[in-house]
């Protein structure tokens, strides 16, 4: 066993119970993941602070001198130590609520340490909550200067694990390796991209003599893993059309050319005709079709979906849908069947709600071959669910849906059908380039014509009148509005309004008016009801939480009102500003919050005002909150974990990356060329624990 494999159990000052926390918490769990946690950022320990020169924005300070006295306080749970500490100028008072009998034992009286941690303020007294500390006969053993600071989890944190622990455990793996890290680019790749070596890298991300240096060991370690994922991705895209050959739908007859030229509802943009120009060109093509749509809500997806399935129709096989809620899939049958009119397809719906003698016929229809469109929501993946020729697949709003789940579909037909994956959420281009790298991309960037751009307000929540006064005159001409809260009922933890509390209040407000309500915990065919009267105009004012943010489609809605909206993030106020605007009336979304509010708050409502670009809001999105928090990250494309690139900010090294892996699989279709051996190695070390999804998207 090389070292970077040994369990880090083995590493002195760990063992059992720390390895137990170290992989939980951090996903250490060898000495070559130790070695792979790089610093949050390094801090000049050559610098002390003294006592008059604290103040609060400092992120830590670094302090010499003695613990005075100890002093416990509290009891039970609250029960903590305090030390007096002097540097000679004034008192600091250092707090530990955890490790306290490690303290007593350990740190003693009028004894010079070094202390370092953040500065916070208590009854006009700095103080230092669970410091570091070390002897100063340590600390002058240690390296000066730069040092690396590792960002660890609370809950280590209280266990007792900090970064200087880390540190020292870093310091030990470097002295035990005998042998440079390995490398894992081929030698021409680090010699044309003028990459620092990774032994190197490594070492300098830990431990750099300079910040040019820590720059340049950061750009070596940040193409590497992005290099990596794009090595992989284009790989399995490579493999997976090799393996399979899609159905060739070259003929478009007498289905499609009778919806376009008798039962179209309104004319095509441009964008939608040059989109179902791809897609068709996909699906003739002789290879299986994997391809993203993203469109803008009301970009007129749902359309081009339904016309991309009647190919699938005019080449003698079915088509099916799936959406992530039965509002949404019986939002597509109404559209579908609205659309379609009288021709002779037969569309039918597949959820939970649908049982019985209904359902048994749907069952024999889908093996017979009389329906041809299936619309549903995951009942559609249930094992019993099978079609005569399933040609082609649609999944909307995918995020909504795991891997796997999306995998059963392709068991529907011996040869996989051709896979059409639709998103409302704009996707910023570096995260398409990385989560949905293995799909072909297509945009509707036009809105319909017609369609006026949505007015933004932002509105403090002191001005109520004149919020009432606008929705009234809204009322007034005919048109409906939403109100969307963040919770059902009042929660103690959290000062939001809620929908039960906002209901009692618009109906005081507005007695003559008839007003809905709706939200997540409600049962279906409650809700659905609710719903029902909102669509129909039966109500004027619906009510909900976030559950209208997919999947209603009422034209004649004009205002979207967001109360504390500061508690949702861009794109969902995007998609919720979405349920409007969707007829050729002005409409308006007001987001209302309090008066205080963070920078990045401010940002998110500025944007929102500033424009109604999905993508631009998508780019802003991923900026203030990183990749990792948006929606559909977690469970998608993305292999292996990140250790230094950060999707948000790197999107010239992630292009960079695909270029070159790129160049490289067209260089060695087959990899077997020597130099590549290493890179080939390294990739299937990474690929060991990840699930081959080569087959889907």
């Amino acid at each position: 066993m090389e070292v970077l494999d040994y369990p880090i159990t083995y590493l002195a000052n760990v063992g059992p119970a720390r390895a137990k926390l170290l992989k939980e918490g951090m996903g250490i769990s060898t000495y070559g993941d130790l070695l792979l946690q790089f610093p949050t950022k390094h801090i000049d320990r050559s610098r002390f602070y003294y006592t008059h020169e604290l103040t609060l924005d400092m992120p830590y300070v670094q302090m010499r001198g003695q613990i005075l006295s100890f002093e416990e306080q509290g009891a039970g749970r609250k029960r903590r130590i305090v030390g007096h500490f002097s540097d000679g100028q004034g008192i600091v008072d250092l707090v530990w609520f955890n490790g306290l009998q490690y303290v007593e034992k350990n740190y003693k009286l009028l004894t010079e340490y070094v202390v370092f941690g953040k500065p916070t303020l208590f009854r006009e007294r700095f103080n230092i909550t669970h410091p570091e500390i070390e002897s100063i006969e340590r600390f002058s053993r240690s390296p000066m200067g730069l040092r690396p600071y590792y960002s660890i989890p609370e809950k280590l944190q209280k266990r007792g694990i900090n970064t200087r622990m880390m540190e020292q455990w870093v310091a030990t793996v470097f002295r035990i390796l005998h042998e440079p890290l390995p490398e894992t680019l081929p030698e021409y790749l680090v010699q044309e991209l003028k990459l620092m070596p990774r032994d190197e890298a490594i070492r300098t991300m830990h431990y750099p003599q300079s910040a040019e240096r820590l720059s340049r060991a950061s750009f070596r370690l940040k193409f590497e893993e992005l290099f990596f994922i794009q090595l992989n991705i284009l790989k399995y895209t490579r493999e997976r059309n090799r393996r399979f050959a899609g159905h060739v739908f070259a003929r478009v007859g007498d289905v499609f050319n009778d919806f376009y030229y008798h039962h179209l509802p309104f004319p095509l943009t441009g964008a939608q005709k040059r989109v179902i120009r791809e897609i068709h060109t996909d699906m003739k093509s002789g290879r299986q079709m994997n391809r993203l749509l993203q469109g803008d809500v009301g970009s007129g997806k749902t359309l081009v979906a339904l016309m991309t399935m009647l190919i699938a129709l005019d080449n003698g096989y079915q088509a099916c849908i799936m959406a992530p809620t039965e509002i949404l899939a019986e939002q597509h049958l109404d559209t579908f069947r609205h659309f379609l009119g009288d021709m002779p397809v037969r569309v039918e719906l597949l959820t939970g709600m649908v049982k019985g003698k209904r359902r048994q016929a749907i069952f024999d229809g889908l093996l017979s071959g009389e329906v041809h469109i299936l619309i549903g929501t995951h009942a559609v993946i249930e094992d019993n669910v099978q079609f005569r020729n399933l040609g082609m697949v649609v999944i909307d709003e995918q995020h909504r849906f795991g891997v796997a789940q999306r995998a059963k579909l392709w068991s529907k037909n011996q040869t996989p059908p051709h896979v059409l994956v639709m998103t409302a959420t704009p996707i910023p281009r570096t995260l398409a380039m990385t989560v949905y790298g293995d799909l072909d991309v297509s945009v509707i960037d036009e809105l319909p014509p017609g369609r006026k751009p949505i007015q933004t307000i932002h509105h403090y929540e002191n001005r109520l009148e004149d919020l009432y006064r606008g929705l009234r005159q809204q009322i007034a001409l005919g048109r409906q509005a939403y109100i969307v809260y963040p919770l059902i009922k009042e929660s103690e933890k959290m000062d939001l309004k809620n929908l039960e509390e906002g209901y009692q209040q618009y109906c005081r407000t507005f007695p003559d008016l008839r007003i809905s309500k709706v939200h997540g915990k409600m049962k279906s065919a409650e809700k659905d009801a609710e719903m029902d009267r909102f669509v129909r105009g039966e109500t004027q004012i619906l009510m909900a939480t976030t559950v209208i943010e997919v999947g209603v489609n009422v034209p004649n809605a004009s205002v979207m009102i967001i109360e504390n909206a500061e508690r949702f993030g861009l794109a969902q106020l995007h998609q919720l500003r979405g349920r409007v605007g969707r007829g050729a009336d002005q409409s308006y979304c007001i987001l209302v919050t309090g008066f205080k509010l963070s920078s990045d708050t401010r940002r998110r409502i500025q944007i929102m005002t500033e424009t109604n670009d999905g993508f631009e809001i998508a780019e802003e999105d991923m900026r203030l909150r990183g990749p990792g928090d948006l929606e559909g990250t977690q469970q998608s494309g993305i292999p292996f974990d990140l250790h230094i690139a950060n999707l948000a900010r790197d999107g010239q090294v992630v292009q960079l990356a695909r270029d070159v892996a790129k160049r490289v699989l067209e260089s060695d279709p087959t990899g077997d060329r020597p130099e590549h051996q290493l890179m080939w190695k390294a990739l299937r070390d990474l690929n060991r624990n990840s699930v081959d999804w080569s087959a889907i998207s």
